[in-house]
């Protein structure tokens, strides 16, 4: 008996689409011929998956005939931390005389975006696995940017391995092109030339509308964007539109978006699908805070380009144990900071502190200089806070 497809499932990518390494592909020969043997099970029931949706209900897997919800073995469902996320690939066995495919193994990860969730006694939440490119959205506004908030991101995304690139949304909102150039120029700072920059505007209706309020541009086009700024020199790694950020998603690349609810995370991506599947909600006028429309993790196909996982916002984004990522997203501060006189070294008034003594000669940008310096100080404090036998 085959399993049933899910017509419920949009855009999911096919599975040729899924990218696939080397190591997974041997782990799972591996893997499905110690389970045939383990099991007496005959190997043909056992098949290479892919997560590509978390919900309530039960993981959906793609496999190379067909797309099918599948349980947790016995063993894996007694391990409450062994859990797949969206983007694990699977060892599903799909009985002949079982309604559902049932995940035997999770194969090795080639990255994990995971971010600290609870208190002393809290772990990591993974939120995606096998992710190549994060994509960190965050709105425009007259209120400015929460660079603080994009740097962590930046962290996380570089501390599970993956590369981070910036989506400023709603620009439509900025009130005059020298606002948007001064954030450009402030968040550049602070992330470095290497983390690229788009600029893109909401790609419904009500954005259109208003756009079509501010007298200076409407904001569709990346055309009109640039022209918003003028003759305005803006960094180098800044790029403009929808069409920018399809570029960076290139095809057999798995991206996640990640941002706080109301940052334009689904009319971004309703705009990189060229239609309006994923709902999306308004924004208190207060506080700019927006109300969750995504309560589900899940992978959709960008056309002509690669795959991009669907996300809840995430209110808070503490870090703890995410000092790899610190040292590769801020390098020459780390590089000089091994330097220091003291190990425990806070940078900010011991002797024979390297990191102090780089940036009185004025080689570091002080905004940059003050975002790893808060982020190191939280992290310092985080991992005094841990249990003892919490183990990073």
């Amino acid at each position: 008996m085959s399993l049933p497809a899910l017509s419920s499932l949009l855009d999911v990518p096919t599975f040729d689409a899924l990218p696939l390494s080397d190591i997974q592909r041997t782990a799972f020969m591996h893997t499905s011929a110690q389970l045939s043997a383990e099991n007496n099970v005959e190997l043909v029931e056992y098949h290479l998956g892919c997560v590509v949706r978390l919900d309530r209900g039960f993981p959906a897997i793609s496999c190379a005939d067909a797309v099918f919800r599948a349980e947790y073995s016995v063993v894996l469902s007694r391990n409450t931390n062994t859990h797949a996320a969206v983007g694990d690939w699977v060892v599903v066995r799909r009985p002949q005389t079982h309604d559902m495919g049932v995940i035997e193994a999770i194969l090795p990860r080639v990255s994990d975006v995971a971010r600290w969730r609870g208190n002393s006694r809290g772990e990591h939440q993974t939120l995606a696995a096998n992710v190549d490119l994060v994509l960190i959205a965050q709105a425009l506004s007259e209120r400015g940017l929460d660079v603080n908030r994009i740097a962590r991101s930046v962290v996380v995304a570089r501390d599970c391995g993956a590369r981070a690139a910036i989506v400023l949304t709603k620009a439509d909102r900025c009130i005059s092109p020298m606002q948007l150039a001064e954030q450009l120029h402030k968040l550049a700072a602070v992330v470095g030339v290497e983390v690229p920059i788009v600029v893109t505007s909401a790609g419904t209706q009500a954005g259109r509308e208003g756009a079509a309020k501010n007298t200076d541009s409407n904001f569709n086009e990346a055309a009109s964007l640039k022209a918003y700024v003028h003759t305005m020199a803006v960094p180098a790694q800044v790029s403009w539109g929808i069409e920018s950020v399809t570029a960076l998603v290139a095809p057999q690349t798995t991206a996640i978006v990640l941002g706080e609810s109301g940052a334009g995370k689904s009319t971004l991506l309703n705009a990189l699908l060229g239609k309006e599947i994923l709902e999306t909600g308004a924004v208190r006028s207060s506080d700019d805070a927006g109300r969750h429309t995504t309560v589900t993790r899940r992978m959709v196909q960008i056309p002509g380009a690669g795959i991009i996982v669907d996300a809840p916002g995430l209110r808070s984004l503490p870090l703890v144990g995410h000092e790899r990522g610190l040292s590769l997203a801020f390098p020459e501060i780390a590089s000089a900071a091994q330097g220091c006189k003291f190990r425990d070294c806070t940078h900010t008034h011991e002797p024979g502190c390297e990191v102090l003594s780089h940036a009185a000669a004025g080689e570091y940008c002080p905004e940059r200089l003050a975002a790893y310096l808060a982020l190191a100080a939280e992290m310092r404090s985080s991992r005094q806070t841990l249990d003892p036998d919490i183990v990073l």
